[in-house]
């Protein structure tokens, strides 16, 4: 009874675990440009600590130690690794210090030179522990998590729609990389608590040649066309001289009977024809390409001045376009390019075929006058949940059945304390010490 009672709650639990839209990857390949830069802030950390003054007697001898500044600091031997449930470990050994300070010596007898040596070796020594084990816990927990909050949670793609990267689960660490789940989902602003529900198939990450990889599933595209699609942005109006000329005259020449049949005192109106999506598109990734299919209905109608407007026809239109993606920088783009189109009618199988001549035309129409300015708005792209200042490089883009994957190096376009200075919070600037560890720590 006990085991069928946990089978059934590990079931439970399972089926309520929510999937992944994202995932993202970073390999053992990563942590040598990432310990570079680290080791680099952290000497510039330590070579601004501030030592306080050595003075005191001890017998005939008297001492002050003061003006001690760090003159040059060398990590020269350090390691950065991936460790199982401790995310990454750093080691530091074998690392070189030079100060300059002035000391002020009284003592009363001779031969004590190795005595003072060891002596004001030992006290910078004691000095130094006080200072640098509070340096690297600033450093590693507040300056550095000052970092990490660059990385986009939940944002506001644009006016309409959010995306939200929140992390499902703990970090998983191996010896070679470190995996991360993200949800993965847009949203509309208006409707913050709305999400839509993922039913497709999860991401799956087996690569680790290059330095991160980063995995999208259909839900992450599915939910951004359906977010897009519930605050009614999917829909296009061109009226008047918004119309193609030549497509302006061949609608006029199609419709010219049911015009003169429907209202012949408006034949010079100005035309109207209106683009609506009539459910949200949906995007099918197969290892051959990505492709989104698009279901709109097609409305044709004059538009006379201080008159309701006459609709000539109103049709179905199908069209299945293909979706290149691409990453630069930290943007994932899109561009699109219809590849199928098809008009029907929503009256009688007789009108569908009365449709064939407009198909051409349709179909230029929306090659020039409309994919532009979709592809336009989808190359703005959208940010992956990566820090501030640091970029993909060398992408390559892999489709699988129900995902894809890509593969980039890391390139850091700003340097860390360059982005952690302008980050750093502003209540710790000057008091962090009062936050840090004992020196033992």
């Amino acid at each position: 009874m006990a085991l069928f009672r946990a089978l059934f709650l590990a079931l439970l639990a399972g089926a309520q675990a929510e999937l992944p839209g994202c995932k993202i990857r970073i390999t053992s390949k990563a942590l040598e440009l990432v310990k570079q830069e680290g080791l680099r802030f952290l000497e510039q950390e330590l070579e601004t600590i501030t030592i306080p003054d050595l003075r005191g007697r001890e017998g005939y001898f008297y001492y002050n130690i003061s003006e001690v500044t760090v003159t040059e600091l060398q990590l020269t031997s350090s390691e950065l690794h991936f460790q199982p449930e401790q995310e990454l470990m750093l080691q530091i050994t074998n690392s070189s210090l030079g100060l300059r300070f002035r000391r002020q010596l009284l003592y009363w007898f001779l031969k004590v030179y190795q005595f003072l040596s060891t002596f004001i070796t030992s006290g910078m020594r004691f000095l130094l522990n006080q200072q640098i084990c509070p340096v690297l816990y600033h450093a590693g927990t507040v300056l550095l998590n000052s970092l990490l909050d660059t990385v986009p949670v939940r944002s506001s793609v644009d006016e309409l729609v959010g995306i939200d990267y929140s992390l499902l689960k703990d970090p998983a660490a191996s010896d070679s990389n470190l995996d991360m789940e993200f949800r993965g989902a847009f949203f509309p602003l208006a409707e913050s608590n709305w999400s839509l529900p993922n039913r497709a198939v999860e991401p799956q990450l087996r690569e680790e040649e290059r330095m991160v990889y980063v995995a999208f599933s259909e839900f992450f595209f599915d939910s951004a066309m359906e977010s897009y699609f519930r605050v009614g942005a999917l829909k296009l109006s061109l009226v008047g001289n918004k119309v193609p000329h030549d497509l302006d005259m061949l609608l006029r020449a199609t419709y010219f009977g049911s015009i003169v049949l429907l209202s012949p005192a408006v034949i010079d109106s100005p035309l109207k024809l209106e683009l609506r999506v009539l459910a949200p598109p949906r995007c099918t990734i197969k290892p051959s390409g990505s492709t989104v299919s698009v279901t709109a209905s097609v409305t044709i109608a004059l538009v006379p001045p201080d008159q309701p407007e006459v609709q000539l026809s109103s049709m179905t239109m199908d069209t299945r376009l293909s979706a290149k993606v691409a990453l630069r920088g930290k943007a994932l783009r899109i561009q699109l390019d219809l590849r199928r189109f098809r008009i029907y009618s929503n009256q009688s199988a007789l009108e569908s075929l009365a449709l064939i001549p407009l198909q051409a035309p349709l179909k230029t129409m929306l090659q020039i006058g409309v994919m532009p300015m979709l592809n336009e708005r989808m190359w703005r792209g959208v940010q992956i949940p990566l820090p501030e200042g640091i970029n993909f490089v060398r992408e390559v883009v892999t489709n699988h059945a129900g995902f894809l994957t890509i593969g980039a190096d890391l390139h850091f376009a700003k340097g860390l304390r360059e982005v952690i200075e302008k980050n750093r919070p502003a209540a710790t600037r000057d008091t962090w010490a009062s936050s840090a560890p004992p020196p033992a720590a």
